[in-house]
C-alpha cells in the first residue's frame, strides 16, 4: 500500500503538524528514503517524538517502518523515450498486475447491499467510465443511475438512506462539487465508493471505499515539448472492468 492511501485512511487522526511532515515527504520523496529520523526532524521543525507519533498515527510502529514503505514504492510514471510503444506495455502490463492483485470485496458488498446505486461522474473522461461501470453491472441486474448536476443531487438527496450508494468518478478528487457532494453524505450516513487517481485527496479521505488508479504520462516527441504528452487513462477503464469480474466473483462465494 502506497503512503497516499496510508495517509487518508487515517486523515481524521491527522492534525495539522502532522501535515506538515506528510508534506515535506512527498515533497522529498527519494531523500527522506535515506535520512536518519533526526534529519526528517530538523527539516520540518519538530522534535524526533513527534515524527514518531506520526508514522504510529499511520499504524507503524516508527519511522523505520514509514521509510520501509517509501522504499518499496515506486516512483510517479512520466515516460520520456523513443521507444514509447515498449513503454505503453510495460505500463499496461504493471498496471494490470496492480489492478488483478487488488481486493474488490467492500465494494462489492457495498453494491450488493445496497438498494439503489448513483453515480456521479466529474468530467469528460470520467464519465466515460462511469458510463462503462453501469454497462457491465447492467449484466447482473444492478442499475446505476447516473446523477448530472447540483439541482439533480439536491432532489435525490432528500429520499437517500443508509441503503443507497453513491459511486463518484473524479480525477483529483478536490472538484469543489464532488467535494461538497461527498461532505452532504457523510452527514446523511449514505455509504460512497470514490474512483480517483492516487494521490492524497479530499475525496478518498472521505470515502467509505476509495479504489485507486495510476495513470502515466507519455511523451510522444522532444521530452521539453510538454504540449505533446498524454495521460493514459486506461487504468479507470481496466479497474472497472475488474471490478465488474470479481464482484461476479464474489457473488459465486457467497452462492447466489
Amino acid at each position: 500500500m502506497r503512503l497516499e492511501e496510508i495517509i487518508n485512511q487515517h486523515r481524521e487522526a491527522l492534525n495539522d503538524t502532522d501535515m506538515l511532515i506528510y508534506k515535506y515527504i512527498v515533497q522529498h520523496r527519494a531523500d527522506v528514503r535515506h535520512i536518519s529520523i533526526h534529519e526528517l526532524a530538523k527539516h520540518c521543525a519538530v522534535s524526533s517524538t513527534t515524527i514518531v507519533r506520526f508514522a504510529q498515527k499511520l499504524g507503524f510502529d516508527g519511522f523505520g517502518d514509514l521509510k520501509a514503505v517509501l522504499k518499496m514504492e515506486e516512483g510517479a510514471k512520466s515516460y520520456y523515450s523513443e521507444d514509447v510503444l515498449e513503454d505503453l506495455r510495460s505500463f499496461y502490463a504493471q498496471t494490470t498486475e496492480r489492478v488483478l492483485k487488488r481486493n474488490f470485496d467492500s465494494a462489492s458488498r457495498l453494491v450488493h447491499e445496497a438498494d439503489r446505486v448513483f453515480i456521479f461522474a466529474s468530467g469528460y473522461v470520467q464519465s466515460n467510465v462511469a458510463q462503462e461501470l453501469k454497462r457491465l453491472f447492467f449484466y447482473d441486474n444492478v442499475l446505476i443511475y447516473e446523477i448530472s448536476g447540483t439541482e439533480e443531487f439536491a432532489s435525490i438527496s432528500q429520499s437517500l438512506t443508509a441503503d443507497d450508494l453513491f459511486i463518484f468518478v473524479s480525477l483529483s478528487g478536490e472538484t469543489p462539487t464532488v467535494v461538497d457532494f461527498a461532505r452532504r453524505l457523510r452527514l446523511l450516513d449514505v455509504p460512497f465508493i470514490s474512483i480517483t487517481k492516487l494521490h492524497d485527496n479530499t475525496l478518498a479521505s472521505l470515502s467509505t471505499v476509495n479504489l485507486y488508479v495510476s495513470p502515466a504520462r507519455f511523451q510522444l516527441y522532444d521530452e521539453d515539448d510538454e504540449r505533446t504528452a498524454f495521460q493514459s487513462m486506461l487504468p479507470y477503464f481496466m479497474l472497472v472492468e475488474v471490478w465488474y469480474v470479481k464482484y461476479r466473483m464474489y457473488l459465486q462465494g457467497k452462492g447466489e
